[in-house]
């Protein structure tokens, strides 16, 4: 059992999956209490403040998210008054969500305290690090897209 657990704590995917699922769940009790948001509904309105409106499968996509994941944060953001859904004049089985004024500035008070967060979690490491840490973070990426062997990201999760 050490041998597997040992083996499991070197695999880039736990350990990346890990951090990742620690450093956000670390903020979200943040928004959370103040905004009443979890960590799809977050990512989705950070999404949609960054790039305006999108498709649900476009938001699948940005998100890495599965599409019941992006399905059910829309749902809990329009039932807040956050979003809108037009019709998509390019594609008429699909809506465009996006941020309404009172979603805008949501996202606007969301964002610096997201931002001082990751400051606080990036405090442990160097400037020379934290730069380190982001190229290295990019190269994977870029790995991950150029040899993705068809892999749908509707399909994907986040699990290991």
């Amino acid at each position: 059992m050490a041998e597997v657990l040992s083996r499991l704590a070197d695999f880039l995917p736990y350990r990346l999956s890990i951090t990742s699922n620690a450093v956000s769940q670390r903020i979200a009790v943040e928004y959370r209490a103040r905004f009443g948001l979890k960590v799809p509904e977050w990512r989705v309105m950070a999404i949609l403040g960054e790039s305006g409106a999108l498709t649900q499968r476009q938001l699948v996509s940005a998100t890495f998210m599965d599409k019941v994941a992006v399905n059910r944060a829309c749902k809990v953001l329009a039932d807040k008054g956050w979003v809108q859904r037009t019709p998509n004049l390019h594609d008429g089985r699909s809506h465009l969500i996006e941020l309404n004024d009172e979603g805008r500035d949501i996202y606007r008070q969301v964002i610096p305290l997201a931002l001082k967060l990751e400051e606080q979690i990036l405090d442990c490491l160097t400037v020379a690090e934290q730069k380190a840490l982001r190229r290295t973070l990019d190269k994977l990426f870029a790995q991950v897209m150029a040899t993705d062997s068809g892999m749908d990201a509707d399909d994907g999760d986040d699990e290991d």
